[in-house]
């Protein structure tokens, strides 16, 4: 014969135990009433029966002072798997009467059944295989197939309900026994199989409830988490939407500010060039002396030219600046039209899931119009049980009766009277049997309706959440909705300003036309500067008379000089006169080559 491996024995074991041990929980508390105390024998078998399975295969850790071998080590480890335990481990070390590890392990087995929730965490820590094996052997039942199937059937100790005072129990000095007394068969088990039938139903119809009750319940959390999200970029978009407003009043500042600026250069230049005009006009009427005149004359034109032209270049460089904020502007309208998409995008999602949420609530719905109709059905069976009841009292007054007038007729019938002694003996026998059978069906029956009304309470609780989560989606999507509408407003906006930058564009290109205008004339200036810088004037002594009528100048024949040919003539001999554009008065032209004449003052005025 083959060798058994004495670990797998033990882990067989060990899984047999923790079945009878949970089965027994689990029938003992619904015929006991669901709500346990920490005092009740199955419980207690329960929480020894879990502490050795958790034993099986611990590794010994070496302490300061001695070998340590505790199952808090692998408890400990579950609230960093599982963020929902940190809230039971961080009690277990706050309380005040625990001094040893294993006390602790103990406590933390205590909270997570109240919580019902140790499934999930021993199976946290099942996945978990590399971290178990820091604590465990290879050969123990929490790394094995048994530790999976152990979890599997603590699935089913959410139907108890568990009261336990942990703060005052002193769990650091009991002593982990089983008692296999609790576990053995009796002859009430072998008849009470209808029974267990029932109870399996009941417990199967609470799973499913449980089960559907979470899903419900991971939804909610989930479109909450979408709420959330969905609450934090609508303050990202009206932060974003402040700030475009400030944008928007400090460029509309710049602009005032640029069209006082364009104002006052404009204001600038026509005063300048109504300077220079008067200044040229004096210049060529009164110019007459020196050359040292002509020199300053040209000097001060070159300044103003510089100054002209590097006006101009200012002026360039604010229609760029103007142009690169425009192009910041359209990029940043063009990022929040993007922004609007995507949550018009996930607007359409939220839709969706409340049309699967509504879904959801019909399917409900319609679960609970048929739980009503049972309902009314088992109060049916309740009413007709009833008038059997009543049917049966009624025909064991008529017994009593019978038995009255038989004991009077006893005299006279002696054998006849025991025949129906025995017959009405028989049949209140069967009739207390079928009133007893009756009675259970009664108890089944109020059970049945107690978990009823207890599902049609949750489903009401669950389906209010469902309506106040659809108002609070709804105003959020009204809220998008005045979003949206604003943005149309900041549009509008934006288009208005494109329109002054349009004008302020116009208006530049208008002050560019007339300083071009001013810069040649300043160039005609120049020209004629030229032109006189070449010539050489005749003093005034040696022209004493006119190159053409050979008369002497007097203060009626005034001196005109030709700044072409040099020549002088008097104002009757240069009669010839021409219209300039630049000049508001026709000037003199000499006659030989048609060139400007300049009137000197002689020496006689």
């Amino acid at each position: 014969l083959a060798v058994k491996d004495p670990t797998a024995v033990e882990r067989a074991n060990l899984l047999n135990m923790a079945k009878l041990s949970i089965k027994g929980l689990i029938e003992s508390a619904l015929s006991f009433g669901r709500t346990l105390d920490s005092d009740y024998p199955p419980l207690q078998q329960f929480f020894v029966v879990m502490e050795h399975c958790l034993k099986h295969g611990l590794k010994v850790r070496k302490s300061f002072l001695s070998y340590n071998k505790t199952i808090w080590g692998p408890l400990e480890l579950v609230e960093k798997l599982y963020p929902e335990a940190e809230e039971i481990a961080a009690s277990v070390r706050d309380l005040p009467g625990l001094k040893t590890p294993l006390g602790r392990a103990r406590a933390w087995l205590r909270l997570a059944l109240m919580q019902k929730k140790m499934a999930d965490y021993l199976r946290c820590l099942i996945i978990q295989r590399d971290l178990l094996s820091e604590f465990y052997e290879y050969h123990a039942l929490m790394m094995e197939e048994e530790g999976a199937v152990i979890v599997g059937l603590l699935v089913g100790l959410n139907v108890i309900d568990a009261n336990l005072c942990v703060k005052g129990e002193d769990l650091d000095s009991q002593v982990g026994v089983i008692d296999f007394s609790m576990y053995l068969k009796s002859d009430d088990d072998i008849g009470g199989k209808e029974r267990n039938v029932q109870i399996a139903a009941i417990l199967d119809q609470k799973n499913y409830v449980e089960e559907l009750n979470r899903q419900l319940n991971s939804t909610v959390s989930s479109l909450h988490a979408r709420v959330d999200s969905l609450e934090k970029s609508n303050t990202k978009l009206i932060e974003e939407l402040a700030i475009a407003k400030n944008n928007i009043i400090k460029l509309q500042e710049e602009n005032h500010q640029l069209r006082s600026e364009n104002t006052l250069i404009l204001m600038k230049t026509q005063h300048h060039l109504e300077a220079t005009k008067v200044d040229v006009e004096a210049e060529l009427q009164t110019y007459k002396h020196s050359r040292q005149g002509l020199d300053e004359m040209y000097s001060e034109a070159r300044r103003q030219l510089r100054e002209e032209s590097q006006l101009r270049q200012d002026m360039e460089n604010e229609l760029v600046v103007q142009v690169s904020m425009k192009h910041e502007i359209e990029l940043a309208m063009k990022l929040l039209e993007k922004d609007i998409h995507e949550k018009q995008d996930a607007l359409i999602g939220l839709r969706q899931q409340l049309d699967e949420v509504k879904a959801i609530n019909m399917e409900m719905y319609q679960k609970l119009q048929v739980s009503e109709d049972a309902m009314k059905e088992k109060n049916e069976i309740i009413g007709r049980l009833e008038e059997k009841s009543n049917q049966i009292n009624a025909t064991m007054k008529q017994l009593e009766q019978r038995l009255q007038q038989a004991e009077k007729a006893q005299m006279e019938a002696e054998a006849e009277d025991e025949k129906l002694k025995q017959e009405y003996g028989n049949k209140s026998e069967s009739l207390q049997k079928e009133f007893s059978q009756k009675e259970k069906q009664l108890l089944q029956l109020e059970t049945d309706l107690k978990i009823e009304k207890e599902w049609r309470q949750t489903l009401e609780d669950d389906l209010q959440k469902e309506k106040e989560t659809v108002s609070h989606l709804r105003r959020e999507t009204q809220e998008i909705i005045n979003l949206k509408k604003e943005f149309h407003k900041l549009q509008e906006k934006n288009k208005q300003l494109k329109r002054i930058c349009q004008d302020q564009e116009a208006a530049l290109e208008e002050l560019a036309s007339k300083l071009s205008e001013s810069k040649l004339k300043i160039e005609d200036i120049k020209e004629a500067n030229k032109a006189l810088q070449g010539q050489v004037w005749l003093k005034d002594k040696e022209a004493t008379h006119c190159k053409l009528c050979e008369k002497e100048f007097s203060l009626s024949k005034r001196k005109h000089h030709c700044r072409n040919c040099g020549e002088i003539f008097c104002n009757a001999c240069s009669d010839n006169e021409l219209p300039l554009p630049s000049s508001p008065k026709p000037v003199r032209v000499c006659d030989s080559c048609h060139a400007i004449l300049i009137q000197r003052c002689s020496s006689n005025v």
